[in-house]
């Protein structure tokens, strides 16, 4: 398929309900950018919206799925002041679907890109690093020396995330579902890692911290780690689920937080990212790790666009340990 064209959600279901159809050329309006994609970014958020599980929004389909990509700018709306056509521009959390040729962005929502990172590697880590930026920097007054519990270590937020603490001298304990994904946690700096398919991980952070527990877990799981994750705090501790790999909590009892002061929160990178001040911020700190060439970033798969559902099948399999990356075909 070379003419402009789009992926989309056709029904709520499973990846066969993603279909790559024709799209008319976008013009921008005033205030717009028109993109012409290099590399579109693959999450857990558009694995979620495909399948209808309840989010933040829920798109009714048809829609076109994918919340951040890369591209460059190839026409600029005439109240656009501060870009040019042949910029490198990124974006997230901008109101487009990114399954995608060609999209008309809010020019207030492009990120630029700094020279000298490949377009499959910002598209592949810009969500994970400006979601790990607000974990780190924005949600608890970390110290040197504090020990965390870092879910799916080894996958794609995790992966960023816990080279991350490392650099901000955190004590890390990994979790990852397999023997393969702990010794990659233990290369990108865990001082502990836990295989959750054979071992209570529950058990073992508390034999590591000596029945301390940890000051803040970063659950990306959900459903089957979410208990077990606040058993693992310390008193005042703070679980932060930002993520439902295996379904969503339910049944949650804010009872249970009350006899160790303990702290439960669900954010979004939506809305940390919803005023283009705090973005280009937190973007200064993601380039820089994207920028680094010895933070590891695996990709696990670069796909074409019409392959989106192989790209849904990997993700939900929870067998990748790197990003997937789609890549337009066009004239």
């Amino acid at each position: 398929m070379k003419a402009p064209y789009a992926v989309y959600v056709t029904k709520l279901g499973g990846p066969e309900v993603l279909q790559a159809l024709p799209i008319d050329m976008p013009v921008a309006k005033p205030n717009e950018v028109v993109i012409a994609h290099t590399a579109i970014a693959v999450n857990f958020v558009d694995v979620y919206l495909r399948a209808g599980q309840p989010h933040s929004h829920n798109p009714d389909p048809p829609f076109i799925p994918g919340v951040s990509a890369v591209g460059r700018v190839v026409e600029v709306g005439a109240a656009v002041k501060d870009l040019v056509v042949g910029d490198i521009i990124t974006y997230t959390n901008a109101g487009v679907g990114s399954y995608c040729t060609h999209v008309a962005l809010p020019a207030d929502r492009a990120i630029p890109v700094p020279p000298g990172i490949s377009a499959e590697r910002v598209a592949a880590g810009i969500v994970r690093a400006l979601t790990s930026q607000y974990l780190l920097k924005q949600m608890y007054p970390f110290k040197a020396g504090d020990t965390v519990l870092i879910h799916a270590a080894a996958g794609g937020v995790g992966q960023i995330l816990t080279q991350w603490a490392k650099r901000l001298g955190l004590r890390v304990i990994a979790t990852a579902g397999s023997d393969k994904k702990v010794k990659i946690a233990l290369e990108l700096g865990a001082d502990y890692a836990i295989n959750y398919s054979t071992q209570d991980f529950v058990t073992e952070v508390k034999r590591i911290t000596n029945n301390e527990g940890v000051c803040v877990v970063f659950d990306s799981v959900g459903k089957t780690t979410f208990d077990g994750s606040v058993a693992c705090l310390a008193p005042k501790g703070l679980v932060i689920n930002f993520g439902t790999a295996s379904g969503q909590v339910e049944g949650f009892a804010l009872q249970d937080l009350h006899a160790r002061s303990l702290w439960v929160c669900r954010p979004t990178l939506r809305t940390y990212v919803a005023k283009r001040d705090d973005m280009l911020a937190m973007s200064v700190d993601a380039f820089e790790m994207l920028a680094d060439p010895t933070v590891r970033l695996d990709i696990e798969a670069v796909l074409p666009l019409t392959q989106a559902s192989e790209a849904h099948r990997l993700l939900e399999g929870r067998t990748t340990t790197g990003a997937i990356v789609l890549v337009p075909d066009v004239d």
